[in-house]
């Protein structure tokens, strides 16, 4: 779709469809909108007194112009309650209008920058908003089935803005909006593909199509080379794996030893059996979300280079499958990671935290000022806080929890801090290593944190996003599927470093 920004009244804008906006409190409408009242002869206010239109949050009116105006039909979409109305309301409007002009059958589109009138947001944040929302409620996966009707596809949108002071400003949100739902949408496709295709080395093919891209290096280890560099951990769950596992390294700017190096890792299980400790076959398929971690390094990671943004980042991704083999790893086997500490094999299940591990170990070589690694590690995390709700926060630094915390609030990506207790170390003693890789069913998202804590010596924090990358119930800019989430969390968290 194209994307392009119109220095002119909307009412003069040339599409087939316009978007403009309305706070549920409003009875005159101001601004884009009373303008294009104005214009429609006061066919906005009718509806307005008639009580067919509100301006909740989610509603969308629809006016035929007649030739009043160029375009063939007016979109006001409802902002809401105007107190409280914040980035993640630009969000949800944009997406409810975009979505309906869709079902309109709508090609070419022009819409005000909701939120940057009388509701006062930063210019460039609300064109971001609007952009990313945008693009996201768009998101269609490209799955191989036949159609039976062609899809409703919208060409181009465009941003009007009759201020011609704000036109920079809402070029810089509209390029970072694009790049920011570009790596969403990577990360997206990755999760939502079936595991048959989205296997190891696929991953692999698509760091190297980021690095190629954007110039960044890339290394991408397999067994032999994994093996050299002792690491146990990862290779105990590559054991039974029928692909061959790939531990993938993307490093922007990784030659710049003047820059803050921020380290981001991936848990890259693309299928999870369970292993030998194998998980009921009752929604094992969902499983293939496993890799969203790893799917988020790689969106952020691609956003990163499509910004190129002004750090050294690096991205983490060690993928495998764990599957149940004579050759998988067992309860009771004793392993060695990376970093000479060993661990009790308690869950074949608890594979996770085992490929982090050893990424978190390799992490420290780049003197990094934050590590923030990223998985679908426990099954306890959705018990806590709920499905599609928000992912666990462990972090043993508070200026990097803090910056994390923020960046959640303004991407709506939200994150819900845990703690660290020594009580959950304690859970994962072993009469017979370091450690186990499980404490048991209780407390499992703190004793998955603990367990990971070990393989670090830097300011680090992780976030279980479990519950968060896959979803049943599309909703707004979200649709069913693979969510993409974190990749718009860490690239906010990355810009404002």
């Amino acid at each position: 779709m194209k994307l392009t920004i119109t220095h002119a009244p909307i009412q003069e804008a040339v599409a087939d469809t316009l978007i403009v906006n309305l706070f549920e409190d409003v009875t005159t409408p101001g601004g884009a909108t009373g303008a294009l009242d104005q214009a429609l002869g006061g066919a906005i206010s009718a509806l307005i007194a008639s009580g067919d239109l509100t301006g909740k949050s989610g509603q969308v009116g629809v006016l035929y112009p007649r030739g009043a105006i160029p375009a063939t039909r007016v979109l006001v979409a409802g902002l809401g309650k105007r107190e409280g109305f914040d980035l993640e309301g630009v969000r949800k409007t944009a997406a409810a209008a975009i979505t309906r002009a869709r079902e309109l059958g709508a090609k070419q589109v022009a819409s005000i920058v909701h939120g940057a009138g009388i509701a006062a947001l930063p210019v460039a944040a609300a064109a971001q908003a609007v952009t990313e929302a945008t693009l996201l409620a768009l998101y269609e996966y490209d799955a191989p089935r036949q159609r039976r009707e062609a899809k409703k596809e919208i060409e181009s949108f465009s941003l009007v803005e009759f201020n011609a002071a704000k036109l920079t400003e809402i070029e810089h949100g509209l390029q970072v909006g694009q790049a920011v739902a570009a790596g969403t949408a990577l990360a997206r496709d990755l999760v939502n593909m079936p595991p048959n295709v989205a296997t190891p080395t696929r991953l692999a093919e698509v760091a190297r199509q980021i690095a190629a891209a954007y110039g960044m290096g890339i290394t991408v280890g397999g067994r032999r080379w994994a093996a050299k560099r002792k690491m146990g951990a990862f290779l105990a769950v590559a054991q039974g794996a029928g692909e061959k596992p790939k531990f993938i390294v993307l490093e922007h700017n990784g030659d710049r030893d003047d820059l803050d190096t921020i380290v981001l890792v991936g848990k890259g299980i693309t299928f999870d059996t369970g292993g030998i400790s194998i998980k009921p076959s009752e929604r094992m398929e969902a499983m293939k979300s496993d890799m969203g971690g790893a799917a988020a390094v790689l969106g952020a990671i691609k956003t990163v280079g499509m910004l190129n943004l002004p750090l050294r980042i690096i991205g983490i991704a060690p993928c495998t499958e764990n599957m149940p083999d004579a050759a998988a790893y067992r309860p009771a086997d004793v392993i060695t990671a990376s970093n000479g500490k060993t661990i009790e094999i308690i869950s074949t299940d608890a594979e996770g935290r085992l490929v982090l591990a050893d990424a978190l170990v390799y992490a420290a070589q780049y003197t990094p000022k934050a590590v923030i690694d990223l998985a679908t590690l426990t099954g306890s995390c959705v018990v806590a806080l709920g499905q599609d709700v928000a992912a666990a926060l462990f972090c043993n630094d508070d200026a990097l929890r803090d910056k994390l915390l923020m960046a959640a609030q303004q991407t709506y990506e939200r994150l819900w801090p845990l703690p660290l207790y020594e009580d959950y170390r304690r859970s994962i003693d072993s009469d017979v290593a370091d450690m186990k890789n499980s404490g048991g069913r209780m407390g499992g998202v703190g004793t998955s944190a603990v367990f990971l804590r070990e393989f670090t010596d830097y300011p680090w924090a992780h976030l279980d996003i479990a519950g968060m990358a896959l979803t049943e119930k599309g909703r707004g800019y979200i649709p069913k599927g693979g969510t993409g989430f974190g990749v718009r969390l860490l690239v906010e968290f990355l810009r404002n470093w």
